[in-house]
């Protein structure tokens, strides 16, 4: 039977390093449909779908952080016992984050790199006023004023009538979500920025340097919110010149022991 969380493929026994890739919130795992094929031979993409979106839009979708991370720690336990790396967008970085700290504390492999792209740093509050429990008309003005939705889209009323439950529930886990101050994480972090995003101002993509203790940096490129579609090939190169050195297998005594650095 087919594995819901992967659209594309179930991780296989190939070379390479595996590559999660988290949606934006009103995403689904297509927003990494080009991925696959731009990616090079030592990168393996797999975006993940979450329940009611995408592929899965009949299943009820997820509103709270602590129960989405815990649901794709399972999925993931039995695939990472190759190198692999987490990326998200937006909702979707903020949901890596924390699916590598629920990682941590069941002492499974933590990644190889953690790419976190158009997210404000977890610890920052948030300013836009709660939207998930707002009429219909104000959830769909919020997707239009965050970009990213063609205004055709936006104006069918029978597609806002089907994708608005997974709209609310992206806005409630966002809106819900509280930080926990836990130790840095010890994995590599590259944060992704748009140099002209009006969401996500410069000083709060800094501030996510401090949740890793070493090997973090920043990336600004050219564009707004959604430069993650704008500048895919510039965000790939990124992405894979960061993995080039990660593909060794991860040993096998690492799978399921505690990180030593915890």
């Amino acid at each position: 039977m087919r594995n819901p969380w992967f659209v594309q493929s179930e991780p296989a026994d190939e070379p390479g390093i595996r590559l999660f890739c988290l949606p934006y919130a009103g995403g689904n795992a297509s927003a990494y449909r080009t991925w696959r094929d731009l990616a090079p031979e030592h990168v393996r993409v797999h975006p993940l779908e979450l329940p009611g979106r995408g592929t899965r839009w009949n299943e009820t979708p997820v509103s709270r952080m602590p129960l989405v991370t815990g649901m794709l720690a399972d999925v993931l336990a039995g695939h990472l016992d190759r190198p692999y790396a987490l990326f998200g967008h937006s909702m979707g970085g903020l949901i890596a984050f924390e699916l590598a700290r629920t990682l941590r504390e069941r002492g499974l492999p933590q990644p190889a790199h953690l790419f976190v792209s158009g997210s404000a740093a977890p610890d920052v509050p948030r300013t836009r006023r709660p939207i998930h429990a707002a009429p219909d008309a104000e959830v769909i003005e919020e997707l239009r004023f965050l970009g990213g939705t063609p205004p055709e889209l936006l104006a069918d009323a029978a597609l806002m009538e089907l994708v608005l439950p997974a709209l609310r529930a992206d806005f409630c886990l966002l809106e819900t979500y509280e930080y926990r101050a836990l130790a840095p994480l010890t994995v590599p972090l590259t944060v992704f920025g748009g140099q002209a995003d009006p969401l996500v101002a410069s000083a709060q993509l800094h501030l996510w340097l401090r949740q890793a203790r070493d090997h973090s940096r920043l990336v600004i490129l050219p564009g707004e919110h959604f430069f993650l579609h704008s500048a895919v090939r510039d965000v790939l190169a990124t992405v894979t010149d960061a993995l080039a050195g990660a593909a060794s297998p991860v040993p096998a005594h690492a799978v399921g022991s505690s990180p030593s650095s915890i």
